[in-house]
């Protein structure tokens, strides 16, 4: 029978051990193809590139698995794969996969994520899209429980009937070992936002510079059908999310707006 296409990109570039170990997982189910960012692009959310060229480089052939990189975001990553590169191969993915993110994508991270833009961007091409996220920074963090998830979502997905409008899921996983995972929930984004701080220094000659740093405040601690409570108790949080910001409940107050 004729395998699968799974198609990967991330935005911790094709280094990152997230990337390397969602790829191995995925050819167990499929044939992969997978073009990730040649450098860190966390925090670039759906920035593309327009005034600078792409270069692309293949970085692993093997049975089952091709790995490309190039010089752009994780969205130009998904653009040049579904513009150019697949359509060279002949080929069309059957799920999208971004990640494994090294930290968590939940709340309102979605927007700044580049791993979640990346997601996003695919699933416009009409296969299912899934962000997958470990809620742990580290440089070699245990995946063991994200993969042993993934090792169930991806044939769950796969089976079923190819979506008619953008399906895009947000998969963030608390740290933990399997057995300690609590389960999965269907759930919504946390309402809640960041609130930075600069902190100002000098350099040699006297010029102010600028580190970011900050936290997340969370509007809604106690919500139980939200991913952030989800991590906090042990849950896997899966938000479906969708592209349209459209306020529907004020478009009635806005037209009586005079202007």
């Amino acid at each position: 029978m004729k395998r699968p296409i799974i198609f990967i990109s991330n935005d911790d570039g094709y280094r990152a051990k997230g990337f390397n170990e969602i790829v191995n997982c995925a050819a167990k189910f499929g044939d992969v193809i997978a073009l990730a960012p040649d450098e860190t692009q966390s925090g670039k959310a759906h920035a593309i590139t327009m005034y600078d060229p792409l270069y692309l480089t293949l970085r692993r052939d093997e049975p089952h698995i091709k790995v490309y990189s190039c010089n752009g975001t994780p969205v130009d990553c998904v653009k040049m794969a579904y513009d150019w590169l697949l359509p060279e191969l002949g080929l069309t993915p059957d799920l999208n996969l971004s990640g494994i993110n090294h930290g968590s994508n939940a709340a309102i991270n979605v927007l700044y994520s580049g791993t979640m833009g990346a997601a996003i961007e695919a699933s416009f091409y009409g296969a299912p899209s899934v962000g997958l996220s470990l809620d742990d920074h580290s440089y070699d963090a245990d995946f063991e429980a994200t993969l042993a998830f993934a090792e169930r979502l991806i044939p769950a997905i796969l089976a079923m009937e190819k979506p008619t409008e953008p399906l895009c899921l947000n998969v963030n996983v608390p740290v933990a070992r399997p057995e300690e995972i609590a389960g999965y929930r269907i759930c919504r984004q946390t309402r809640g936002f960041w609130r930075e701080e600069f902190f100002c220094r000098q350099d040699p000659r006297g010029r102010d510079y600028f580190w970011l740093t900050g936290g997340f405040c969370n509007h809604e601690p106690n919500a139980e059908d939200t991913d952030e409570w989800a991590l906090k108790n042990k849950y896997i949080a899966i938000v479906p999310i969708k592209v349209d910001l459209t306020d529907y409940g004020r478009i009635e107050m806005l037209k009586g707006l005079k202007l």
